[in-house]
C-alpha cells in the first residue's frame, strides 16, 4: 500500500477518502499535503506512479492499463470499507476515468464523486484529434509545454531541474495519447462529477465527461491557467468545495 499510495495523514475514523491522482510527470506530495488540510471526516491517499519519488527507479509504466491493474490491486481492499470520491488533473483526469470505468465494470464499484479538472473527456473531439507531442525532441518539447502553459512554473524558472522531469513527463504523455476509449452508450455511473478548470487554460470539452454518469453534473472555473490549483487562493475555493460535494454523498450514502 504505501509503495503506491502517499497518505501524510492516517485518517481510519474518516467517513470517506479522496482518491488523488497526478499530473503528468507527477508526483505524490501536492495531494497528500491536502490530507492535513481538509477537516478528519476525509483521509487523503495520493497516487505514487513508478519512475519518481520513492519509486525512482522503477521503469515508467507503458499503458493505461498498467496504472489501471496496480491502483486497483492496491485499493481494491479500500475501497470496500468505506465511500471514497476520485480526483485527478490533467493527466490524471484520465487515469481517475480509467479506474473508474475499470471498478465499476470489474467490481461493480463506483465512488460517491468524481472531480475532474484540466482536460478534455479522452473520447471527446478535441481530444482524439489533438496531435502527439511525446515523440517531439527535448527541445521541442520544452518548447511546446512553455507554450500552452502545461508545465509548473516553479519548474519553468529552472530549466536544469526541468529537464530532470522530462523522462517522466513524456512517459505519461505517451500513455495518454495512446489511451483509446469509445464514448459511452450510455451512462455506467450515477454518482455526480464535477469538473474545475482554468479560464485562462487552453480550451477543454468538459461538457463530454457529462455522458459518463446519469447522476449530477456541474463546472466551475478559476482564475488562471492550467495549473490554476497550485494557487493557494484557488486551493483553498477548491478544496473547499471538494468538501462540501463530499459531505453530501457522505450523507446521501449513509
Amino acid at each position: 500500500m504505501e509503495k503506491v499510495m502517499n497518505c501524510f495523514k492516517k485518517r481510519p475514523d474518516a467517513v470517506s477518502r479522496l482518491i488523488c491522482f497526478p499530473w503528468a510527470g507527477g508526483g505524490s506530495v501536492h495531494y497528500a499535503r491536502w490530507g492535513n488540510i481538509l477537516n478528519s471526516s476525509i483521509e487523503v491517499l495520493a497516487v505514487k506512479l513508478p519512475g519518481r519519488e520513492s519509486r525512482a527507479k522503477e521503469p515508467f509504466f507503458q499503458n493505461m492499463q498498467q496504472i489501471v491493474d496496480e491502483v486497483i490491486s492496491v485499493l481494491l481492499p479500500v475501497l470496500k470499507e468505506k465511500p471514497f470520491a476520485l480526483f485527478g488533473h490533467s493527466f490524471g483526469a484520465f487515469t481517475s476515468f480509467a479506474v473508474a470505468d475499470a471498478l465499476k465494470r470489474l467490481h461493480n464499484i463506483e465512488p460517491v464523486h468524481i472531480f475532474l479538472s484540466g482536460a478534455s473527456a479522452p473520447y471527446s473531439e478535441i481530444r482524439i484529434k489533438a496531435p502527439k507531442r511525446s515523440d517531439l525532441s527535448d527541445e521541442d518539447f520544452l518548447t511546446w509545454l512553455t507554450s500552452n502553459g502545461g508545465t509548473p512554473p516553479e519548474l519553468l524558472a529552472k530549466p536544469e531541474v526541468l529537464k530532470l522531469f522530462l523522462p517522466a513527463l513524456k512517459a505519461d504523455l505517451h500513455v495518454v495519447e495512446n489511451y483509446r476509449c469509445s464514448k459511452p452508450d450510455k451512462p455506467f455511473l450515477s454518482c455526480p462529477v464535477t469538473c474545475f478548470d482554468g479560464k485562462d487554460d487552453v480550451p477543454h470539452d468538459l461538457q463530454a465527461w457529462k455522458e459518463m454518469t446519469s447522476g449530477d453534473f456541474s463546472v466551475r472555473m478559476f482564475d488562471g491557467s492550467h495549473f490554476y490549483l497550485k494557487d493557494s487562493d484557488n486551493e483553498k475555493l477548491l478544496l473547499d468545495s471538494i468538501t462540501r460535494h463530499l459531505e453530501t454523498s457522505d450523507m446521501d450514502y449513509l
